[in-house]
């Protein structure tokens, strides 16, 4: 786990060797262990490197025999022992015992073609000096991110945001339709980012430019093929069967490893399956406040596997003191008030080792989502004539807010295209438009967020409706929430996180599942829960989904009252927000009127990442304090 940044100069000038050193340096977090810098005439590499394989080589920039080619590569390839046994085949010779030696021979060997044989997480970028041509790419899911934009000099390639803008030469301006749907879906989606300049490569995508020119495409779609006449317990053993291998392949590291614990199914499989090959160290993290901690069901299902198990309870007071940490480490604002449990739990973790599992995309790929269940309870509606479809819809729009049946005539007389954008929607459109501190006229210009996922909902069409719902969740909410701020809070303490269940062969089996095995009336993730059900504790086994909940409705109400506050007040600076209508809506939240502490939590993150990012680009987190005394 590493990161780079990497410069092309289309009009051929040399790369100024001050600017790439600052821009690597503002990634040492992310490799505290070694650094490399490399120029050659227009093309330059900066690299930081948390050593995880083969400790005493593979340090990077890496070059081929010819010194012609030049890589650097931030994640793990964890079939990289396969690859280097057929490429020593084939006549290769390695100098190193590493992934990255491996992953510049089967470059030398494919060319572009050689990520589709990659299975891991990745971001990288090549210098093909031979061909003047620049290449990078990212992972199939997007697990790792990386980020380029264009300058006056040429382009710009780097693993983090905030490398870029440590070259001075990106304008820092916030992205209008960014921010749209942002107050939507409470990060960005891909490619954009919330910098009017700069954009993600995509998941799945190389990105090449050859002549000065720069052209992106696709390397990798995720396809569902539900087999519907296979028997349930065969496809559950399939499933273990994979499972198994895919945590066994994610153990490569020269490195002390371990796991975090929750008390569900995700991280107690991970756990369970690990433990089977080594003694394992947990870490788990709750909050304090009531009802907002599963410390206790994850000490006792440590307890259950034998692991050396650690925790950390956070404070209303400690959880507001890091933010600005965080926000700055994240690069762009995402609104995931979970994000801070990967924080506590990853500084945890970071000082009993370098390498930690987690079970995010469990959830996407095996059905664990109760809103996937959703389908399921409007079926009624499916059965209906279109025009008591639109009389249901027309008679919610009259009932009280917070009236028993208003939300299930509401979303029964909607196809799911129009109400489903993904795991979260925190504004409508018509409140953004309240909220919004900008003309109508210009707002109205703004895609709406069905015109974000319309494209996805065309390549889904033939899919039934639960599993649209994962493909949309796939494409959007796993790489542009789950997977960012596991990177991105993990990395801020300089860990390696894996993530057994984002693998190639763990979708291609999860992509056979029929919806019935998936969900139903009553539970989620049945394949997944029959799979493991040897292998976690029979409570856990049936245990409902319950994340990293974190209490903001409270705080937000009490302890971080006067803190919201004033943050709102002083947002006049920032020509995006009515402030008016965001302190009406934390007065009313105090008041219990309704509960907004998402949309409030949306707003306040934008305001500090603004502040930091905007205002005056801030070059390093220990320049940060808390927002306000709390």
């Amino acid at each position: 786990m590493c990161g780079f940044v990497s410069v092309y100069n289309y009009n051929r000038i040399p790369v100024n060797a001050e600017m790439l050193r600052k821009m690597t340096d503002i990634l040492s977090h992310r490799g505290p262990d070694d650094e490399g810098i490399k120029i050659d005439e227009f093309v330059g590499f900066g690299f930081r490197r948390l050593s995880i394989i083969d400790l005493e080589h593979g340090a990077q920039p890496m070059a081929n025999d010819s010194q012609d080619i030049w890589l650097v590569f931030n994640g793990e390839i964890y079939n990289y022992r396969e690859l280097r046994n057929w490429l020593m085949d084939r006549g290769h010779a390695f100098r190193t015992d590493s992934d990255t030696e491996v992953v510049l021979r089967l470059y030398e060997e494919n060319g572009e073609e050689c990520v589709s044989r990659l299975r891991g997480m990745f971001g990288l970028a090549i210098w093909d000096k031979k061909r003047e041509v620049f290449f990078a790419a990212r992972d199939p899911f997007g697990i790792k991110p990386v980020y380029y934009c264009e300058t006056p000099y040429g382009y710009m390639v780097a693993s983090e945001i905030k490398a870029l803008l440590a070259s001075d030469r990106v304008d820092r301006e916030v992205d209008g339709q960014s921010f749209y749907d942002y107050l939507t879906f409470q990060y960005v989606p891909e490619p954009a980012t919330m910098f009017r300049s700069i954009r993600k490569l995509m998941a799945g995508h190389t990105l090449t430019i050859k002549n000065g020119v720069l052209t992106t495409k696709p390397y990798f779609e995720a396809k569902f093929a539900p087999e519907e006449t296979r028997p349930f317990n065969d496809l559950a053993e399939e499933a273990r069967s994979v499972l198994q291998e895919s945590v066994w392949l994610h153990r490569n590291s020269d490195v002390p490893r371990g796991a975090f614990l929750s008390g569900g199914i995700d991280s107690s499989s991970l756990v369970g399956m690990l433990q089977q090959l080594e003694p394992t160290k947990t870490f788990s993290v709750g909050f304090e406040s009531e009802g907002y901690s599963e410390l206790n069901l994850a000490r006792k299902t440590a307890a259950y596997f034998g692991t050396e198990h650690h925790e950390i309870s956070v404070s209303a007071d400690a959880y507001l003191h890091a933010l600005p940490k965080m926000i700055w480490h994240m690069d762009e604002p995402v609104a995931d008030p979970s994000a801070a449990g990967i924080y506590f739990v990853s500084q945890l973790a970071s000082r009993h080792v370098k390498v930690v599992f987690s079970g995010e995309g469990a959830d996407e790929f095996f059905g664990g989502y109760n809103i996937y269940r959703e389908p399921l309870s409007l079926r009624v509606f499916e059965q209906m004539p279109e025009g008591i479809r639109k009389m249901a819809g027309a008679l919610s729009h009259w009932m009280p807010a917070g009236m028993k049946g208003k939300s299930f005539l509401e979303r029964g007389s909607r196809p799911l295209q129009e109400r489903f954008y993904g795991n979260a929607k925190i504004f409508e459109d018509a409140e953004k438009n309240m909220i919004l501190n900008m003309p109508a006229s210009r707002s109205e210009n703004f895609v709406s967020a069905r015109g974000i996922t319309a494209p996805l909902y065309e390549k889904a069409i033939n899919y039934d409706d639960v599993t649209k719902m994962q493909y949309i969740d796939i494409h959007t909410w796993l790489r542009g929430n789950i997977l960012m701020k596991a990177d991105k809070m993990s990395m801020a303490h300089s860990l390696e996180l894996r993530v057994p269940f984002v693998d190639p062969a763990v979708f291609q089996l999860a992509s056979k599942i029929p919806t019935r095995y998936k969900v139903s009336s009553s539970g989620t993730k049945l394949l997944l829960r029959e799979a493991m059900k040897d292998i976690v504790p029979p409570d856990v086994q049936s245990r409902k989904k319950l994340g990293f909940p974190v209490p903001i409705r409270v705080w937000l109400r009490n302890e971080w009252y006067g803190w919201a506050r004033e943050l709102l007040e002083s947002s006049d600076h920032i020509p995006w927000i009515k402030k008016s209508k965001a302190l009406r809506m934390l007065e009313d939240h105090r008041a219990g009127k309704y509960d907004a502490s998402r949309k409030l939590w949306t707003l306040l993150v934008f305001i500090i990442w603004h502040q930091m990012y905007i205002a005056q680009f801030q070059t390093a987190p220990s320049a940060l304090a808390s927002p306000v005394n709390v």
